[in-house]
C-alpha cells in the first residue's frame, strides 16, 4: 500500500480544481500540436492524437516528474520522415498502412531502449549538460514554438499572408488572448488564465459568427479528429533480421532524441517548481509510453516543454493534471470533436505565443558580458542549431561537445610547475593543475632533462593524473631521464592515480621508485 501511495503521489497536497482546469487547458493546446506533428510525417491526425493520449496518460501516472506533459512532438515526427523515405526506396510499392506498421515497430523498439536506459540508471548523465547548453536549448525551443505559429497567419494551402480585415481580425484575437493570459493573474488566480482566454475568445468568435481560422481549417479535406478508443496496431510486416536492422538506427534515434528532450524538460520544470524529479524513472516511463503508443496506433513522442510550461504556470504540481489532460484529449476525440474543430486558432496561437515568451530565458541576454566568451558562444550556437534544424538532440550534443572542449582547453592552460633544488642537490618539480590529454604537451615542456641533477622528484600533491594520455606523458618523462642515467621519483600520487598507473603496467613501464628519504608515492609529510 505504501508503494501505491508513493506511485500516485497520494500523500502530496493537491489542489484538485487547479489540476483539473489546468489539465483541460493543456488538452485543448495538445490538439493542434498533435495534428500538426502528425502531418509533418504525412500521417492522419488521429495518429498524432492517439500518441498524445497514450504518452500523456502513461507518463502522467508512472513518470518521474509530476506536472510534466508528454505527447506527440515535432522532434520525433521529423525522424520518421527519413524512415519513410528509406522504406519507399527499399519497397517501391509499399502502402501507407504498411509504412505505419514499420513506424509503430520503430516506436516500440525505441521504447525498449529507453526502458533499458532507465533500468541501468543512466538518466543521471543529463547532469553533464552545462548551463549554457540549457539556456541555448530553452531559447531555441522558444523560438521554434514562436515561429511555428506563423503559418496560421497564411491563407490555407498557400504561402500568402492573410490580407486586410482577415489579417487584422486574426491579429486582434491573438492579442486579446495574450492580454487575458497576461492580465488575469494580476486580478485573480482562481482559474487558469490560459483556459479563460481560450473560452472568452472562442465565445466571441462563435457568438458573433466571426469568420476566422478554426481547428477544422487546419485539417486536410475529408479529415477529422473524431475517432474511437485507440485501436490495436495490426502487424503484418515480417519480424526478420532485415526488418530489425532497417528500423534499428531510427529506433535508436527516437530513443535518444526522446530522452534528451524529456530529461532536459524535467530539469527545467525542476528549476521552475523548485522540486526534484527522478530522471531514471522518467526514462522507464517514456519507454513504456512509447511501447503502448506503438501498440495502440500512435506515432510515439516525448515530453513537451510548451504544454508542460502551460501546466506548471497554471499552478499544477501533481500527476492529476497530466491524467486529466490525457483523458480530456480522448474525450475530445471520441465525443467532442465537432466542438473542438470550432475553436478559433487565434486563441491557441495567442496561448502558444505566451508560452514562447515565458519559455525564453530573458535573463540569459544579461549574461553576455558576465559569462566567459566560450559559454556565450556555446549558448548562442545551441540556440541557432535548435531554431534552424528543429533537432534538439543534435543541438544539445553539439553544445555539450563544444562546452567540454572549451573546458579542456581552459584546464590545459592551468598546468604549472614550481622548480627548486634542495640542500641535497635533488631537483624538485611541484606540479599544479590537472594532467590529462590536453595538458600533456605543456607538462613535458616543464622539464630540463639534460641540465637536471642525478635525482629528480616530481611532486603531484597539487595535481592529479587523470587519464591514459597523462600516464603516457609521465612514462615518456621517466624514460627520457633514464636514458640520461638519472633517477625520477613520483611523489604524493593520489590513490586513484596509483590505481591508474598499476592498471597501465601491462602497457607501459612508469618508473616509480621507493626512496627512504622522501618516501616516494605514499609520503604526505610537508616538504
Amino acid at each position: 500500500m505504501k508503494q501505491l501511495f508513493n506511485l500516485f503521489d497520494l500523500r502530496q497536497k493537491v489542489d484538485y480544481k487547479i489540476e483539473v482546469l489546468s489539465g483541460t487547458t493543456v488538452a485543448l493546446a495538445l490538439v493542434p500540436e498533435a495534428i500538426a506533428f502528425a502531418m509533418i510525417a504525412g500521417f492522419s491526425p488521429l495518429t498524432g492524437l492517439y500518441a498524445a493520449f497514450v504518452m500523456g496518460l502513461v507518463t502522467a501516472v508512472f513518470g518521474g516528474r509530476p506536472g510534466m506533459i508528454s505527447g506527440a512532438t515535432g522532434a520525433i515526427a521529423v525522424i520518421f520522415v527519413g524512415l519513410i523515405l528509406e522504406l519507399k526506396n527499399t519497397f517501391p510499392d509499399i502502402t501507407q498502412e504498411t509504412i505505419l506498421q514499420y513506424v509503430f515497430a520503430t516506436v516500440i523498439l525505441g521504447g525498449i531502449f529507453q526502458i533499458l536506459f532507465g533500468l541501468f540508471r543512466l538518466g543521471k548523465f543529463i547532469r553533464l549538460v552545462p548551463h549554457p547548453v540549457m539556456f541555448g536549448f530553452v531559447n531555441g525551443l522558444a523560438i521554434i514554438i514562436f515561429m511555428a505559429q506563423f503559418p496560421n497567419f497564411y491563407q490555407k494551402g498557400t504561402n500568402n499572408l492573410l490580407e486586410g480585415s482577415a489579417f487584422l481580425l486574426m491579429l486582434g484575437l491573438v492579442l486579446v488572448t495574450m492580454f487575458i493570459i497576461w492580465g488575469l493573474p494580476k486580478l485573480t488566480k482562481v482559474v487558469p488564465s490560459s483556459l479563460v482566454a481560450i473560452l472568452v475568445v472562442s465565445a466571441i468568435v462563435i457568438g458573433f459568427g466571426i469568420d476566422t481560422m478554426t481547428v477544422a481549417d487546419t485539417l486536410n479535406e475529408g479529415e477529422t479528429i473524431k475517432g474511437g478508443f485507440p485501436p490495436l496496431s495490426n502487424f503484418t510486416i515480417p519480424f526478420t533480421t532485415e526488418t530489425f536492422l532497417l528500423i534499428l538506427p531510427y529506433a535508436a534515434i527516437v530513443a535518444g532524441v526522446g530522452l534528451i528532450e524529456s530529461l532536459l524538460t524535467l530539469n527545467l520544470i525542476d528549476e521552475i517548481t523548485e522540486t526534484r524529479g527522478r530522471s531514471n524513472r522518467e526514462c522507464v516511463a517514456q519507454g513504456t509510453a512509447n511501447i503502448f503508443s506503438g501498440l495502440l496506433s500512435g506515432m510515439g513522442g516525448c515530453a513537451m516543454i510548451g504544454q508542460s510550461l502551460i501546466n506548471t504556470s497554471a499552478g499544477a504540481r501533481a500527476r492529476l493534471s497530466g491524467i486529466v489532460a490525457a483523458i480530456m484529449l480522448l474525450v475530445f476525440i471520441m465525443f467532442g470533436s465537432s466542438l473542438i474543430e470550432k475553436l478559433p486558432m487565434a486563441a491557441l496561437v495567442g496561448l502558444m505565443f505566451m508560452v514562447a515568451i515565458g519559455t525564453f530565458e530573458w535573463a540569459s541576454l544579461k549574461t553576455f558580458k558576465k559569462m566567459p566568451t566560450s559559454d556565450v558562444v556555446v549558448m548562442v550556437l545551441v540556440t541557432l542549431i535548435t531554431a534552424i534544424t528543429h533537432n534538439l538532440a543534435i543541438a544539445v550534443v553539439v553544445g555539450v561537445i563544444l562546452a567540454a572542449l572549451a573546458y579542456a582547453w581552459e584546464n590545459a592552460k592551468r598546468i604549472r610547475a614550481r622548480k627548486y633544488v634542495d640542500e641535497n642537490g635533488v631537483k624538485h618539480y611541484e606540479i599544479f593543475g590537472p594532467l590529462f590529454f590536453g595538458s600533456t604537451k605543456a607538462f613535458s615542456e616543464k622539464f630540463d632533462i639534460l641540465e637536471d641533477p642525478k635525482v629528480v622528484i616530481i611532486d603531484f600533491k597539487e595535481s592529479r593524473i587523470a587519464d591514459m594520455s597523462a600516464i603516457e606523458a609521465v612514462n615518456v618523462i621517466t624514460h627520457r631521464y633514464a636514458k640520461q642515467g638519472k633517477e625520477v621519483h613520483l611523489r604524493h600520487l593520489s590513490k586513484d592515480c596509483i590505481n591508474l598507473l598499476k592498471n597501465a603496467e601491462a602497457i607501459i613501464d612508469v618508473n616509480i621508485m621507493e626512496d627512504p628519504t622522501y618516501k616516494v608515492v605514499i609520503d604526505n609529510s610537508p616538504l
